[in-house]
């Protein structure tokens, strides 16, 4: 609970979400995709934050009324997911027939999924979930690569065969 979390113990989380958040964001700086380092550190911190609050208003109900004491940190943590959500189908196209950003929009997601982690204190769940993500992107784009590189449209000089998208 936050009441019981040190002032270091903050700056430690607040840190560990911008490093995951920054992570994340890399991986879609890197390849020039919407949403990307700025962005999802801010989602993270943003979401280690409410974390951290969802955490004192259980610390504060657990004191009033130890029956209720789940549901302001549930409403937070509904209130985050719906928030990011709708940040994340800002990122999300549709361009001449294909949907474009949707992975940006799931690693958003993510990084608030990442961030609530951190800021309630779950350390190893924030870091297995950085992990995934980062495995699951990287490895995804070598598969997509070699099944784009075997398809038999790519090897047609059908228009817009060689473009590529993100899903």
């Amino acid at each position: 609970m936050l009441s019981d979390v040190s002032t270091i113990d903050m700056a430690v989380r607040v840190l560990l979400a911008l490093g995951l958040g920054a992570l994340l964001g890399l991986e879609r700086e890197r390849h020039d995709k919407p949403a990307g380092l700025k962005t999802h550190i801010l989602v993270t911190l943003g979401a280690a934050g409410f974390g951290l609050i969802a955490s004192a208003l259980t610390a504060a109900a657990l004191q009033s009324d130890p029956a209720q004491a789940l549901n302001p940190a549930s409403r937070v943590i509904q209130g985050v997911i719906g928030g990011v959500g709708f940040l994340g189908a800002g990122a999300i196209l549709h361009m001449r027939g294909h949907v474009i950003g949707l992975t940006t929009a799931a690693n958003m997601w993510m990084a608030a999924a990442i961030g609530l982690a951190v800021g309630l204190g779950l350390f190893v769940l924030a870091l297995l979930l950085s992990a995934g993500a980062m495995i699951g992107l990287l490895a995804s784009r070598v598969v997509e690569r070699r099944i784009h590189e075997r398809s038999p449209l790519n090897n047609a000089a059908a228009p817009g065969a060689d473009e590529r998208t993100d899903e």
